[in-house]
């Protein structure tokens, strides 16, 4: 499973562009995107992503 939230300085309003990948605000504002994979397993939840 993976887990990515996206961090907008103005509208939270996104829209992907015609490259089926890009996704920016639609009011043009700055944003940050990061991501965790997550694998659920027998034992629970382990973050594959996480440093160290």
């Amino acid at each position: 499973m993976a887990i990515e939230p996206m961090v907008t300085s103005g509208s939270p309003e996104t829209e992907t562009l015609d490259d089926g990948w890009t996704v920016v605000t639609v009011d043009g504002s700055r944003a940050a995107h990061f991501e965790h994979t997550i694998a659920v397993t027998d034992d629970g939840p382990q973050v594959l992503t996480r440093p160290g």
